[in-house]
């Protein structure tokens, strides 16, 4: 078997743009038929860049190789111009690719690739949303705690059991620093309100995007902790670890951590360091399927669990799946809502998710297809901002409404 074409897709998000503002997709043919897809998550660089970096990749490490031997395409594209080191938009890359070689192992094997890597360990996932409280204009609205606890107590009667959010913005590109009494107290004010809304039916998932120094994420962890959430995510900038581990040592709130990081090598320093217990890696910029089960194989002997990050699109999400569903120490999944809008447009079926947790599909690869007419109709992405962004100025500590930063949602 041999891999003998690749094809980029630059799929734009129709607003208010969940998932990021496009997705970027590669489709690997083999030269006896089997077509794979896989997903890259990469925001350093614009779409345009991106494609061509993919195909330089693909021509360089995969043409004319087979798709079985990954370790070797791994090992050959992370070792390209003499590095040997983690690249994040080199990960990303390689992370769709190996992907979309799963896709095909799985397709020419007719199993899913679940059962490749260990074989079924959780039936079902259990899985998470970001509350994405909407005012009565139809607008996302993450300014008010009373929207919160709405979206959270109708998110909770779907059957959620775990809800994440993020008051504490803007995030800018200048962190960390320390963030404002106002900022801490608004903080607690959320999660006492959506802890007195659903109760112990549902944990608490407090994102912070990496934005403070350790002093000031101790200070928020303590004014969090009676309302015990279930994670503290990344409460300081990634590059690190004893920073973030020096947090962990003052709270008693676990520490989440992972979706900036890549390889076995980054999240080994977290592990090793004591950093954190709960680790996010996404699967489109890790390294791949492989490369997470690698990298879940040390956590487990860390007496740590993964919870796979997932904000982009399906295909991202079908290979979080896959590995999710063949690892023991698994704890929770991202979820962006219940997989409905355009998540399920851009598929011919939608992951599935029932009351609750996400559904492992036993169809062959990855268990999705691309719904090409609508991967066509959506391409390419002609606007010019990155698939997420940061505020562009240093931390105001009079400025912090959500009307003044860009929101994952809206940028």
């Amino acid at each position: 078997m041999k891999a003998v074409s690749c094809e980029t897709h630059i799929v734009a998000t129709p607003a208010p743009h969940v998932g990021g503002m496009y997705w970027i997709f590669v489709t690997l043919k083999t030269a006896c038929g089997i077509e794979g897809v896989g997903e890259v998550y990469a925001a350093t660089f614009h779409p345009s860049v991106m494609k061509h970096a993919i195909e330089d990749v693909f021509d360089r490490y995969l043409k004319g190789y087979d798709p079985h031997h990954i370790e070797r395409f791994f090992r050959e594209a992370y070792s390209s111009g003499f590095t040997q080191r983690p690249d994040l938009t080199m990960m990303g890359i390689i992370s769709g690719l190996e992907m979309a070689c799963w896709d095909i192992i799985g397709k020419a094997a007719n199993k899913p690739v679940y059962e490749l890597i260990g074989g079924k360990v959780n039936d079902k996932l259990r899985s998470y949303t970001y509350l994405y409280p909407k005012n009565k204009e139809g607008d996302y609205d993450y300014d008010s705690v009373e929207l919160a606890v709405e979206c959270a107590i109708k998110d909770m009667e779907m059957g959620f059991t775990a809800l994440k959010f993020d008051p504490t913005g803007p995030y800018t590109a200048y962190s960390g620093h320390q963030i404002s009494l106002e900022a801490l107290d608004k903080s607690a004010t959320f999660c006492q309100r959506i802890r007195e809304a659903v109760g112990n039916k549902c944990d608490l998932l407090f994102g912070t995007h990496g934005q403070m120094v350790p002093s000031s994420a101790i200070r928020l962890a303590k004014k969090l902790e009676p309302f015990d959430p279930l994670w503290f995510e990344e409460p300081v900038p990634p590059g690190q670890s004893e920073a973030m581990a020096s947090v962990a040592r003052k709270t008693s709130i676990p520490i989440a951590t992972g979706e900036r990081l890549t390889t076995k090598y980054e999240f080994h320093d977290v592990l090793k360091s004591g950093a954190a217990s709960i680790l996010q890696m996404n699967l489109g910029r890790v390294g791949g399927i492989l490369e997470g089960k690698k990298i879940a194989a040390m956590a487990e002997a860390y007496y740590a669990q993964i919870a796979p990050h997932l904000y982009n699109g399906p295909v991202g999400a079908a290979a979080s799946i896959q590995l999710a569903t063949a690892t023991p120490n698994f704890l929770i999944q991202e979820s962006i809502g219940t997989w409905d809008g355009f998540h399920a447009e851009v598929l011919q079926e939608k992951i599935e998710w029932k009351d609750g947790y996400i559904i492992p599909s036993d169809k062959p690869g990855l268990g999705i297809e691309l719904n090409m007419d609508v991967v066509k109709a959506h391409s390419p992405y002609t606007g010019k901002k990155l698939h997420l962004s940061m505020d562009s100025k240093p931390y105001d500590y009079k400025e912090q409404s959500c009307t003044s930063w860009n929101r994952k949602t809206e940028i």
